[in-house]
């Protein structure tokens, strides 16, 4: 364990040297505001009308996805045949792939997996009401500890989203634009079949993509699938592609 450790330290000492500081304060500016201007201007508006049939009828046929189970599995066999792979293989070039795809499936697995938690754990404590209770209670009614429907603020499944696209477009820069498109067109989905406000899903968004973020920072500091870039942010070690 040690060894472990004093590993990582060396990792990280190396690749600190002239870093670049990564503007986080500015990105959390614009991520407070367009989580609280959501909440102010879209929220009522949302809530006070009857969301159409083909709309809805859309929402559902892509809300799933946002269901973290299925993205945790694909993940975890990632890591464990990159790991098994890379034990097995004789070829030193094959046996770099299997490693780098074994970091790709942690980075996903950590990254989704513990957003996840955080967000399950974030709209228990804050107990905001869904939707559904909208006539009733507005959009200020909370309930901390309370049951399901009001645990609204953040969207799990929007911050499952934001942090499996946040982290391709980490892992694949050149299709970062592609990957925002998917991810604001999912996580409003959660909107779509009425299950969440605006507020939600950007809060929610906002929270798995700095997640991811932050994650690559940590791997990029120790040296581990990410090289700081020169304006702070981690850009991949190795070139990656769908090919």
């Amino acid at each position: 364990m040690q060894g472990i450790l004093a590993s990582f330290d060396r990792r990280r000492r190396r690749v600190q040297r002239d870093m670049a500081p990564l503007r986080w304060r500015t990105c959390l500016f614009v991520t407070v505001n367009v989580v609280l201007i959501s909440m102010m201007l879209l929220d009522a508006a949302v809530g006070a009308r009857d969301i159409a049939a083909p709309v809805h009828r859309l929402g559902r046929m892509l809300t799933d996805f946002g269901e973290s189970g299925w993205i945790i599995c694909v993940s975890a066999f990632l890591f464990f045949e990159g790991w098994a792979a890379c034990h097995l293989l004789r070829s030193v070039r094959y046996r770099c792939q299997a490693v780098q795809i074994s970091r790709i499936g942690a980075y996903l697995l950590v990254s989704i997996a513990l957003s996840g938690l955080l967000a399950n754990l974030l709209k228990r404590v804050i107990g905001r009401a869904r939707p559904q209770h909208f006539e009733d209670l507005g959009i200020f009614g909370f309930s901390p500890f309370s049951n399901a429907s009001f645990q609204s603020f953040p969207s799990g499944h929007a911050t499952t989203i934001g942090a499996f696209f946040a982290a391709l477009a980490l892992l694949f820069p050149r299709y970062r634009i592609l990957f925002l498109a998917c991810a604001l067109w999912l996580g409003m989905t959660r909107v779509m079949v009425g299950a969440h406000y605006p507020s939600d899903v950007a809060a929610g968004l906002a929270l798995g993509g700095w997640f991811s973020l932050m994650i690559a920072i940590v791997c990029a500091r120790l040296g581990l699938l990410f090289r700081t870039g020169p304006d702070g942010f981690p850009l991949p070690r190795r070139p990656l592609s769908w090919t």
